[in-house]
Order: C-alpha cells, then structure tokens, then sequence
C-alpha cells in the first residue's frame, strides 16, 4: 500500500477542547522495572506542553510485584521464544490464541532458564495474567479518561492488546493509540490491520504526531490526515506517510517520570530514600551518525530513523542537572545508539568543569582512545557498550563495524584501567567468514583474560532492518520468522510483517564446530574472572627498564623483565595499537625495521601483545589500574 504524501492537519483545539481529552499512557510488560519508560515521559512531558492533561501508568511494576521481580526481570531478559508476549496471548486474542494448550512449553527448541520453569509459566498466565488485567481495569478512574497510549517495544505487544481489548469492552468510549519501536513501518501496519482494539497507531517518532493526532481528535478533524498516523476505514487500513525525523531535540522537554518514582516506591519495588539508585533514562542524541554511511550488517536499530540528530551539549548538561534535582538520582542512562563525538569537546569538559559527579552509561563506537576514555570517565562515564562483536578484524570487516580488533582490544585495556564497565559480545555467523577466522580468535583469547570479558558469545540473530534482512546479496539463502511468534500470534497475522527478530540460514554456512574453540575460550574467561583474585597483567617502568608482572593463568605467575630497546619498543605499542615503522621512529637508538617487527613476535608469543596486521598493542596496563 502506497502512503499518501502529508496533509495540512486541523486547526489548534481551544482550551476547553483539549481539557476534554485527558489522556493515560501506558508501559505494559515486559518493559524492566528498574528504570521508567522515556517513551511514557517525554510523550507525557511533549503533550502537556501542548496543553493536555496527561497521566503515565507504569503498569509493568504492578506486574512485577506480582509474580515477583526475580521471575519478571528473567522474562524481561528471555530474548528467544517470545515467553512474555506468550504468557498474554489467550488473554489479547481469546480461542483465537494459537497455543491455548500450552505447545510453546514442551517445544524442545524453548530454552527456558527460568527459576519454576514450566508450572510456573502456566500458573501466571492462567492465573496471574487474568487476575492483573482485573487489577488494571480498576486502577484508573477509565470512565474519565478518553485516550489511552501504550508504547511497544520488543515483548510488550500482546500484553498492551490484552488490556486494550479488556477497556474497550468495559469503556468503549475510549480511543485507542498504539506507538513504539514495534510498530514502525509494515509491521504497525499489520497490527492496526488484524488487531481490533487497536484504533490508532503512530508509525514513527510521535514528537509531532501524537499531539497533532490529540488535536484532531479535540477538534473532530480526520487523524488518519496526520502525517505518520494508521488506522482503520472498514476493513481498509489508512495511513499518511510520516514527516521527516523530528530534529529540534533541543525543543524536546526533559521526559516526566514522576508517576515512575512514586509507583514503584508505593509498591516496594524501589526504597524511599533520600538517594536513589535508578539510573534515570535520557536521550541525547537519535539515530546513528555511523549507520548512516555505514550500515553495520546485523544492526536493525533505529528502522525508519537512521538519521542522525543530537541535542546541543548545554542543553544535554542542564536536562542532566534538572533531572538530578527532581528524582534524586545521580545515575544516568543514555538511550542514544552512538555517542555523539562533539561531546568529547563539548559536554564532558562542562561536566568536569561543574564539578559533576554523575554516574553515566552510553554506547559508543569502539574507535575511542586512551584519552578520550580517560575525559569520559572524568564526566562521569562509568558504563560504556561499545558492541565490539569481534575480535577479528576480518570478520569485524564483513560486520562494517569500521573499527580493527587491536581497537577492540584497546578500548577493553583503556577502559578497565579508568574504571569504566565495558559491556561487549562476541558474533558469529556471517556471510563471509571462514574457520580461521575463529581459531585465530580462539587462540589470542586466553592472553587477553586480564581483562573484562564478554557478556555472551553466541551466533548473531536476524533483526529487521538489518543489511542482513533488507540486502537481497546479502548471503542469506533462507529466511523466517523466529519460531516463537507461531505460538503468540493467531493465523490472520502475516509473521513476515509483524516479525523483528528471524531465524535464516547462508548460503555456504560454517559448522557449528567451528565456532567450539571461541565458545569455550569465551567461558574459560567468564571463569577467570570469578576466581576470588581476578587476572591480571600489569607493568613497571623506569627508563631503560620494564617488567610485566603476569597472573592470568593459576600456577603460572610470574615476571617479565626487558631492559634496553625492548623496553622501549613494548612502551611504545602501550597507548594505542601502532606499526613498526612508527614505533622505530619513537626509539632513542635508531633500529633496523625487521628488528622491531622480531620484537613484536616474540612479545606475541608469550601473549604480552596483541597483533593486528603490521600493527601491534602491548597488553599489559600500567602499575596502578583500578578496576
């Protein structure tokens, strides 16, 4: 279906239209419990400026408290077989559901690591589900409210159809508008389509739609005219094609999680206290400045949203200040896909310079150097993700990261020594890639033990959106969707446009032993650091001197000592990874290239370098490194 080009939208509702629209947004499961939903508080913030009156309800914490945060927060973290939007599905589509017996639970391919397992799973959604929706249709004066929002992101799908399919049938004055990552492009299309308690859906970023959807409703315009809106004409679904990606993030108002804060406390799922401990969601920055020329092949962020937009650095520290102030919080998590590189000079020299003492997580590129670290930690920085994926340049290549495994390993090194978290994964199955490239991986992995390792280590699934999906010569020779979508969605739902995540298979696939060395060296890892006593390689320098006192592996401690030009050619490869040539520059005695090159071998072989090319990286970090 063709989306018709943006029409002019209707006239700006008077006060008294917009006080006879009070809206509630909603965050269903399985959103975390432990931080708010920026979709809820900037849409609540966003619309209250436009003079609505709107409340956010975290229903998701209601659901926590329920069955227990240490059963929820395991289904918020269950990626594959779509348990959470299962346990919701009876309740969203009645005998329709496709697995009313329960199928998904015996299916041999339904890894589930869960404490209770499968009773437990039964027990909520024949009893626990029911008994929530009951609890949720009585927590909210309905009959006063006329719009009711719920944002969709991964599994909070057929739990947001389950209460609107539940209000509708109590309330059916109220208008329904779905929005959210899982309703961009053909799949909020399928859903306004099959979906009956469904009304309105916003396609795309809702900055300017949603409020423009609320004035059309107000004022009695058509909001199927406004620019990124879907709904339904009979059995005909409508829409207008989305304006273009909203760029005013200044404009944008600081998200509102008041309603957050005061549920979970009511609630007992975060303590009243004078500090608190939830790390507070803000967004700098949208889109992704690196995806934008360079696609990563796996990467489906961002869908229809690539282009890359970012708030000014003073706007960034005074929403920082004026959401510390408010919640209480010092801790702070950047929703941004990739860290904006103008805030190296901008934002976290101001915080230095205020005398900050936030607590920051972002995700950033992994082509970050040893200074740059240092400056983020001083802002504040304590958690970064840079992805990483790949120890192999090679296969780093075929991913179009744009970064070379010896930055991978320097960012690792760097950021243990400033006391920054590195949250990394390993990748594997891609179009391209050969068994070397993993036994190569596998073999440098134990010298590099000494620091954090990867959080996972498996194959890479399919995301729409991704080159990997969208890219016919892509190397995929057969594709569908994940398999635990045949046990959520009825038989009307096309899975092939609602789907995100899909199972495929390449043309010339390696096999799955060929991933065993890096598996198993990935584990052997995991284990180092859970010894009582971490790894760790450190060095000691004076001028003409070095020893590296070595403790990765259990009964093989020791000392390196090098004096002279071997000395100075490992000091030379500690900031950054770097060539031969170069490093022969920096020498105070002037050496033969191929020497300097026999250096680097000979410091590889006892694992005190990494080599990427005709590039070497010295492992070991200086005397003094914190964790």
């Amino acid at each position: 279906m063709r989306l018709p080009d943006p029409q002019p939208v209707a006239r700006r509702p008077s006060a008294e239209e917009r006080a006879a629209w009070p809206v509630v947004l909603v965050s269903m499961p399985f959103m975390t419990a432990d931080r708010p939903s920026i979709q809820l508080g900037l849409l609540k913030a966003v619309a209250n400026g436009h003079g609505y009156t709107v409340s956010t309800l975290h229903a998701n914490l209601d659901f926590a408290h329920r069955i227990g945060t240490e059963t929820y927060d395991s289904l918020c973290e269950q990626r594959g077989h779509m348990f959470g939007d299962w346990l919701f599905s009876v309740a969203a589509f009645g005998d329709q559901a496709p697995d009313v017996e329960g199928a998904l639970l015996d299916d041999p391919a339904a890894k589930l690591d869960l404490p209770g397992g499968r009773e437990l799973l039964r027990r909520v959604r024949d009893e626990d589900v029911p008994a929530y929706l009951d609890h949720l249709a009585g927590v909210v004066r309905w009959q006063d409210v006329r719009v009711v929002g719920f944002t969709c992101t991964f599994q909070q799908n057929t739990a947001s159809f389950a209460l609107a399919r539940r209000l509708k049938r109590e309330f059916p004055h109220l208008v329904t508008v779905f929005g959210g990552a899982n309703f961009d492009d053909e799949m909020g299309l399928e859903y306004v389509r099959r979906v009956d308690a469904i009304d309105y859906a916003v396609l795309g970023e809702g900055d300017v739609a949603f409020p423009e959807l609320l004035s059309a409703l107000a004022t009695g315009a058509d909001p199927e005219r406004v620019p990124g809106v879907a709904g339904r004409r009979g059995d005909r679904v409508v829409a207008t094609a989305p304006r273009p990606p909203f760029e005013r993030l200044d404009e944008s108002p600081p998200p509102d999680y008041d309603e957050y804060f005061s549920r979970a406390e009511a609630l007992g799922l975060q303590p009243r206290a004078g500090l608190r401990n939830v790390r507070i969601p803000f967004e700098s920055a949208r889109g992704c400045w690196w995806g934008a020329k360079h696609h990563c092949t796996f990467c489906g962020l961002n869908g229809s949203g690539m282009q890359f937009r970012a708030k000014s650095p003073g706007r960034v520290a005074a929403e920082l200040a004026t959401q510390a102030r408010r919640y209480r919080s010092f801790r702070f998590e950047a929703v941004d896909n990739i860290l904006d590189t103008a805030y190296l000079s901008g934002l976290f020299p101001e915080l230095i310079a205020s005398g900050t003492t936030y607590d920051i997580f972002y995700e950033v590129k992994a082509n970050l150097t040893r200074q740059q670290l240092k400056l983020l930690r001083q802002g504040g920085v304590t958690h970064l993700q840079p992805g990483l994926e790949s120890l192999s340049t090679r296969v780093l290549g075929l991913m179009r990261k744009g970064v070379r495994a010896g930055q991978n390993v320097n960012v690792l090194r760097w950021g243990l020594y400033y006391g920054i978290t590195i949250s990394w994964n390993i990748l594997w199955g891609f179009p391209g890639e050969s068994a070397d490239d993993y036994r190569a991986q596998a073999a440098v992995m134990p010298h590099l033990v000494h620091l954090r390792p990867p959080v996972g280590a498996g194959r890479v699934w399919m995301e729409r959106f991704s080159p990997l999906f969208t890219q016919k010569d892509s190397g995929v020779r057969v594709r569908h969707p994940e398999r635990g979508y045949r046990y959520v969605y009825p038989d009307r739902f096309d899975l092939g446009k609602i789907a995100y995540f899909f199972e495929y298979e390449l043309a010339d696939p390696l096999p799955d032993e060929a991933y065993a060395g890096v598996r198993e060296a990935a584990a052997e890892w995991t284990a180092a650091w859970q010894r009582a006593t971490p790894p760790t390689l450190t060095y000691f320098s004076a001028p003409g001197l070095l020893q590296i006192y070595d403790t990765r592996h259990p009964g093989a401690e020791g000392t390196y000592t090098f004096e002279g030009d071997l000395a100075e050619i490992y000091l030379a490869c500690v900031d950054r990874p770097i060539g031969a040539a170069a490093v022969r520059e920096r020498l105070p005695r002037r050496l033969p290239l191929d020497a300097v090159q026999e250096a680097f071998a000979g410091f590889a072989e006892r694992g005190l370098m990494f080599l990427d090319g005709p590039s070497a990286l010295a492992l070991a970090l200086p005397a003094g490194a914190t964790r």
